[in-house]
């Protein structure tokens, strides 16, 4: 029996090669808790896992061009998730990376030595999530960019570092995969 390469090609499945990368705050780790707990639910979801190491760079916009340095090239559908600085580095960057979903923890927007103020936050969908008790970004810096960019705004009775939400996060993060399937 004869087949016709057309048809064989017609019936494989297409592969879409999925990244999510996890970009972590000032002063955390590359896999820290909040960085296992997403990787767990984007590896459920198909994906593969990256968290640049940015200890050595303190300075947020010189961490952007570190991220903007890897080639995205081999990756269809790419997912941004940042906490505090990473969360800026993060929004900063997808107006370059243009990701499909940009998933932002205590984003660091609004304070002093950050280079921008103004934002492009480029991506299909968009969540930020914040904490009532944060002493480090205020939870109005999270108003005040949502309610400029017309993006929804989740408050948690939480400090900055939210880990004690991090369940709850992590069942945020299933959804916004979810959502992009």
């Amino acid at each position: 029996m004869l087949y016709h390469l057309r048809n064989i090609n017609q019936s494989l499945p297409t592969v879409v090669k999925k990244l999510v990368i996890y970009s972590h705050g000032k002063d955390s780790t590359p896999w820290g808790e909040k960085t296992m707990a997403f990787a767990k639910v984007a590896r459920d979801f198909g994906y593969k896992v990256a968290s640049p190491d940015f200890r050595e760079q303190p300075d947020p916009d010189e961490r952007v061009k570190q991220l903007l340095a890897f080639d995205y090239s081999d990756y269809d559908k790419i997912v941004l998730i940042g906490s505090s600085m990473g969360a800026y580095v993060s929004t900063v960057a997808s107006e370059t990376i243009k990701p499909r979903g940009l998933f932002l923890l205590a984003p660091a927007f609004y304070l002093p030595n950050y280079q921008l103020t103004e934002f492009k936050p480029t991506a299909e969908a968009i969540r930020v999530f914040h904490g009532w008790q944060d002493d480090i970004v205020p939870p109005e810096n999270a108003w005040r960019f949502c309610q400029h960019y017309h993006i929804r705004l989740s408050l948690f009775d939480t400090d900055h570092r939210m880990l004690n939400v991090l369940p709850q996060l992590a069942d945020e993060f299933s959804q916004f995969l979810s959502n992009m399937l």
